[in-house]
């Protein structure tokens, strides 16, 4: 059985070279360029990122398959056009603003084409994974920005990182497969960052010698030596603009200028204390080992009465760390002073069996996950995506700034304290019980509004109508 296992690792990686191969035009001998000498030598670094990265990004959506195939296939039709403007670009000069426009068709329509494929799939069962390929797909459009496309890629990756956290959450310890896949699609975007810092610092670096390009310049690049990639469809007129930006909500400045006022009232928060260095597991990985420091003080929540058995010897550590751009709050038990100061707007977090426990969020981040936790606090600023609250009971959550919607699902038990900027929240719950959301009144305390729970459906003749009811007792 191991010789075999051994096998068919080798064979998987074979096949992801070969699919790189396939993409990038590679077969041993080199691509040439329009000028029918070899490519530059940003040319074979982009290469390898097709035959490393993208080429297991490839494989791993083969062996997926369905949707996220489907997806995967029109990405690397994507990545091919891309490749086609580079290697213009090693022995051409900058064309024109309208031969541009034609030369960037395919890659507008793989852009088109991918985001169009998630919206007529909302109903997949991977739609986590369509989203967050389509949210980024626009970084293919790094080849049109100027002066900074680094940034730009590195901005579209982020804004694919609400919908893999999703895919992470799903599959964590069902399918080791999804949670790969999730870390080769990300890294082809922290490495494609990496190549243009290296290569196209302030733009694609277009030869200042030979031809002007034109769009009759890359129309019939000569085929590689070997393997090779259908060449992208004819082009049809010029679009008027590329819409590039993958349709997410990404936009920092936007939401900087939208969240600029935030209400203070931490009257919540007095109770909390911050979490030092030497506390932190993320810092000290030693702490691993044990229970972790737990400190009790003044509670913001009050989480009922008592259980009179003690509570069960944790199995896991505590986790409270920082791992690429999400922070992990997990196994945290009757620790009342959970703090996490250091945010950014690409940062998520994501709490995982949490209980008797109560977490501050400062400042302005991406989203925010409750799963499975239990009597569990949380007290945040600004979240400019979700809070999404899944298989948990007996929580309260408090906001402090804005956010614009709360997701509660199999959940029994949750308070929401909304803040006066974020009374426009929209709350979504499917398959919960006692939910109440509190709204502030103008001398400071707040009024209790249940959400409800039960609901009935009639027919009018015509259609389906379904109201909430509500039951005296």
């Amino acid at each position: 059985m191991a010789e075999l296992a051994g096998l068919v690792a080798r064979l998987e990686v074979a096949v992801g070279r070969l699919e790189g191969m396939s993409l990038s035009g590679g077969g041993g001998g080199g691509a040439a360029s329009p000028s029918g000498g070899p490519v530059a030598k940003f040319v074979e670094e982009y290469d390898d990122i097709v035959s490393g990265a993208v080429a297991q990004y490839l494989s791993l959506s083969q062996k997926i398959g369905g949707d996220v195939q489907k997806h995967a296939d029109m990405m690397k039709q994507g990545f091919a056009a891309v490749r086609q403007i580079l290697v213009l670009a090693s022995s051409h000069q900058k064309p024109s603003d309208s031969a541009m426009g034609t030369l960037l068709q395919p890659v507008s329509k793989v852009v088109s084409q991918v985001q169009n494929f998630r919206e007529s799939n909302r109903t997949s069962a991977l739609f986590n994974h369509l989203s967050a390929v389509s949210e980024s797909v626009g970084a293919l459009g790094w080849i049109t920005v100027a002066p900074k496309p680094g940034p730009y890629v590195k901005e579209m990756n982020d804004a694919a990182m609400f919908y893999t956290n999703r895919v992470l959450k799903d599959y964590k310890e069902k399918d080791k497969t999804h949670t790969e896949w999730v870390k080769a699609y990300l890294s082809i975007w922290t490495e494609m960052q990496n190549y243009i810092k290296k290569n196209h610092t302030t733009g694609v670096a277009w030869s200042k010698t030979g031809p002007v390009a034109s769009a009759s310049a890359a129309a019939a690049p000569p085929p590689p030596p070997s393997g090779g990639c259908p060449p992208p469809p004819p082009p049809g007129p010029p679009p008027p603009a590329m819409d590039l930006s993958g349709g997410g909500d990404s936009g920092g400045d936007n939401r900087n200028a939208l969240f600029a006022s935030i209400n203070k009232g931490a009257d919540i928060t007095k109770g909390l204390k911050h979490v030092s260095d030497d506390q932190k597991t993320h810092k000290n990985p030693n702490l691993r080992t044990g229970g972790g420091p737990v400190r009790s003080g003044p509670k913001p929540f009050s989480s009922g009465p008592k259980a009179a058995a003690p509570a069960q010897a944790q199995t896991l550590p505590p986790v409270l760390e920082l791992e690429g751009k999400k922070w992990k709050v997990e196994n945290q038990e009757n620790a009342q002073n959970l703090v996490i100061s250091d945010t950014e707007l690409k940062q998520v977090v994501y709490a995982f069996k949490c209980n008797k426990s109560t977490l501050q969020v400062k400042g302005k981040l991406n989203s925010i996950t409750l799963d499975n936790c239990k009597k569990m606090g949380l007290v945040f600023d600004d979240v400019v995506g979700i809070v999404e609250v899944i298989n948990c009971r007996d929580l309260k959550i408090q906001v402090m700034g804005k956010v614009p919607t709360i997701s509660i699902n199999k959940t029994d038990g949750c308070h929401v304290y909304l803040s006066k900027d974020s009374l426009s929240c929209e709350i979504v719950s499917a398959k919960s019980s006692e939910m109440n959301i509190l709204v502030p009144n103008k001398d400071g305390e707040f009024t209790e509004m249940p959400v409800p729970e039960q609901f009935k459906t009639v027919w009018d003749g015509h259609k389906l109508v379904t109201t909430a009811t509500e039951i005296a007792g």
